[in-house]
């Protein structure tokens, strides 16, 4: 009975969120705020069509800043005409662009993969709006209809479905809770006694890393070092002398992970995602690893599709690193619930067992 009452709340509360929400959105964007910022390359049929698309309904939040095209030189002919393709790359940068439309009949090849490359090497996402029988092939497309017009995404993303992402995050809220509530008051001391008595220092280590959007937090976890001057720049190895003993155990269980329930509860980060990494390494992987921004399309978590697949630790090659990025993606691309319940399930299970991975 107390399930089925808190199953009805939960249904009726979604639903006044989301009116609410929609409502809300409306109204701040009718005064001209909370916009994504888009342009389109190519001004013909297509890119006119998925213009009127874009900005036909103000709740849908695009804001079309105008045209790129090799054809239209003409500012008469093309209204909001922005200037030739070439000229996309240094505006989109500087103008904060979250989005590009491709709506070419005829395209090079080599063009669209150097733009698709740069468009998510700066973590702005790419969408296609042309015969999407020609993208039907590729397992990771997504092919939605905004209005009339097939629009054309690199991947599926579950969690750019408000609803989802409302589950995600009321999920994140009630785990982290019950966690800090039933588990901390008698865990946290037995492991800051341990970590006090390890070495001289404080108990908590905080450093900054790179969450979604690519924004900047501090992210917390228990000291498992000794006091050093290297933990911004170099990643624990294997054997490192810079960790205790104490360190070591809880490394090895995941132990020293267990603050960052409060940077959940906080928002800035998910209780599953891809594992957020210092901004040192955020900074030189994302120069020669093309896709390597994609995985800050989703909130950063304290356990990852990655991390149960063995892809845990020290990174020593860019081969290792690419594969992380890998699973990170496709757990953005098939994200489920189901598929989240399944990861902390085996989070859990490697905790108990000690992970030979962890460092």
């Amino acid at each position: 009975m107390g399930f089925l009452t808190f199953f009805l709340n939960f249904i009726i509360l979604t639903l006044i969120y989301r009116i609410v929400t929609i409502q809300y959105l409306r109204k701040l964007r009718k005064s001209g705020n909370n916009f994504r910022n888009v342009v389109i390359v190519g001004s013909e049929d297509m890119g006119k069509e998925i213009y009127n698309a874009l900005t036909a309904d103000l709740s849908q939040g695009y804001k079309v800043l105008g045209y790129f095209d090799e054809k239209k030189g003409d500012k008469a002919i093309v209204a909001n005409y922005l200037g030739p393709i070439k000229s996309i790359y240094e505006y989109i940068t500087t103008n904060s662009v979250q989005e590009v439309y491709v709506a070419l009949r005829d395209f090079s090849t080599i063009e669209i993969r150097q733009l698709i490359s740069y468009c998510e090497r700066n973590l702005i996402r790419i969408k296609f709006v042309p015969d999407y029988k020609l993208f039907k092939e590729t397992s990771s497309v997504s092919i939605d209809f905004y209005g009339s017009v097939p629009v054309v995404s690199l991947r599926e993303e579950p969690l750019e479905i408000p609803l989802n992402r409302l589950k995600k995050r009321f999920f994140d809220i009630t785990f982290s809770l019950l966690v800090i509530v039933f588990i901390f008051p008698w865990l946290f001391p037995i492991l800051i006694i341990m970590v006090k008595l390890s070495s001289p220092g404080p108990i908590f280590f905080k450093q900054k890393r790179t969450g979604e959007g690519n924004v900047e937090f501090y992210c917390w976890k228990f000291r498992t070092m000794r006091m050093n001057n290297d933990s911004d720049s170099r990643q624990a190895t294997a054997n490192d002398n810079r960790i205790t003993r104490v360190g070591k155990i809880l490394r090895k269980t995941n132990l020293d992970e267990m603050p960052q329930f409060f940077n959940v509860l906080f928002g800035n980060m998910s209780v599953v995602g891809p594992r957020p990494h210092m901004v040192k390494h955020t900074n030189e992987y994302s120069e020669i690893i093309d896709n390597y921004l994609v995985r800050h399309f989703a909130r950063p978590g304290i356990t990852g599709w990655a991390q149960t697949n063995g892809l845990r630790g020290e990174t020593k090659s860019v081969d290792k690193m690419a594969k992380r990025v890998e699973y990170d993606i496709w757990y953005i691309e098939n994200w489920s619930f189901l598929l989240e319940l399944k990861i902390i399930y085996f989070t859990i299970r490697n905790m108990f067992a000690g992970d030979k991975n962890a460092v």
